[in-house]
């Protein structure tokens, strides 16, 4: 998932104050955690269960396949489409760049919720829950993502938020980062690698841990069950924000294959406590938001976390697009969760104050230098008409 950092490099992200960033991140933490992850987990809990109410609600299968379908030709239609939505700009023309935009991100985020039910319920329609049958497409979907260095890809917010940020809004970065300009061919391919098989592994390895968890914690109690992955999971989240420092430490002192695999182990426990919290959220609004009525509390829950995402800035959140390498950022950076808000906003605040100081001392140097052109001016006309006299003997 892109994090939230487009457009800036995170060591600028520091300002003068340690203390002061430090709190920053902290706000950051908790935003992402207690607004952000409730939002979109309502958010695609909201359209997967609609998709089960509206399209074949009586059969599970075609229900199934009309979601991958609608998942895999959307992902592919965005990826390579996305140098054509690059024409909207705000400095074009902001009211409809803004409209496009926020479309362009309810269409995707329909398209990303389908892209993981269908491969899901394809997965249980014809897998059974028991032990074997879930671990062995877990275990092989976390090391065949590792083997290529693209476990990344399973994280989610609270552990990654991403912004609306205008630089890159459109992007959709491939795996092997083919440019559409030079072979057409070889990007459709890498496309259809990233959708096909990347995003693939990543449903199998989040199903696979979900249902293991459906299985093992109070399977009998639902709503004990829901409040155990709840507390859980923001115990785990927790505990990993608390490890990054840690982490990026451990990271800078070491190199190739050891960095990987300390990074991997550590995506691994933070998507832990992510998919912990996800199921607990998810499985409670079930439980407990109008559970007589489904369709009314997912069209509730629909609009209120979009509205709310959409004002906060944050509607990319909803989003699972990209791929993207394990440790691909230098030293400990690679462990770093993308959860920058405030830190943004703060940021940009202290960037456009700097343009605006810049611009008033470039103006107070050019208004200063009128002036001393217009005395050497003064001074040049005294000295011609001084001259002037003299040659006329006045």
């Amino acid at each position: 998932m892109r994090g939230s950092t487009a457009g800036l490099e995170p060591d600028t992200m520091k300002g003068e104050s340690a203390t002061h960033y430090a709190f920053l991140s902290f706000l950051d933490s908790v935003f992402s955690a207690a607004v952000v992850t409730p939002a979109v987990v309502a958010f695609w809990r909201s359209v997967w269960e609609l998709m089960g109410l509206y399209v074949y609600p009586n059969n599970s299968l075609y229900s199934a396949i009309t979601s991958t379908i609608i998942g895999v030709l959307g992902h592919l239609m965005f990826a390579l489409s996305q140098h054509a939505f690059e024409y909207f700009h705000p400095d074009k023309n902001r009211m409809v760049y803004y409209l496009v935009s926020r479309v362009y991100t309810v269409c995707f985020a329909f398209v990303c919720v389908n892209g993981w039910r269908g491969p899901w319920s394809l997965l249980d329609i014809y897998t059974q829950p028991n032990l074997t049958s879930v671990v062995v497409p877990t275990a092989l979907g976390v090391v065949a993502l590792a083997s290529i260095r693209a476990l990344r890809n399973v994280s989610a917010p609270p552990c990654a938020i991403v912004t609306d940020y205008v630089k890159g809004y459109f992007e959709v970065v491939t795996m092997f980062r083919v440019p559409m300009v030079q072979r057409t061919s070889l990007y459709i391919l890498d496309c259809l690698f990233s959708v096909l098989i990347v995003g693939t592994l990543v449903v199998f390895v989040w199903r696979g841990a979900w249902v293991l968890i459906d299985i093992y914690l109070f399977p009998e109690m639902a709503d004990w069950s829901a409040w155990a992955s709840l507390v859980l999971g923001y115990m785990s989240v927790a505990v990993a924000f608390l490890m990054q420092p840690a982490m990026r430490w451990l990271c800078d002192r070491i190199n190739g294959a050891a960095r990987l695999f300390a990074a991997d182990v550590f995506l691994l426990f933070s998507l832990f406590g992510t998919l912990n919290v996800w199921r607990g959220i998810w499985n409670l609004l079930n439980i407990y938001f109008l559970p007589d009525n489904l369709e009314l509390s997912c069209w509730i829950t629909h609009w209120v976390s979009l509205i709310l995402l959409i004002l906060l800035g944050c509607s990319n959140s909803l989003l699972v697009r990209g791929v993207y390498i394990d440790a691909e950022e230098p030293a400990g950076k690679c462990v770093v969760f993308p959860c920058y808000y405030l830190r943004l906003i703060f940021q940009q605040a202290r960037e456009k104050k700097n343009g605006s100081s810049s611009t008033v001392q470039l103006e107070s140097m050019s208004k200063r230098k009128q002036e001393i052109d217009a005395k050497y001016a003064d001074g040049n006309d005294v000295k011609q008409i001084s001259i002037n006299m003299e040659s006329n003997h006045i």
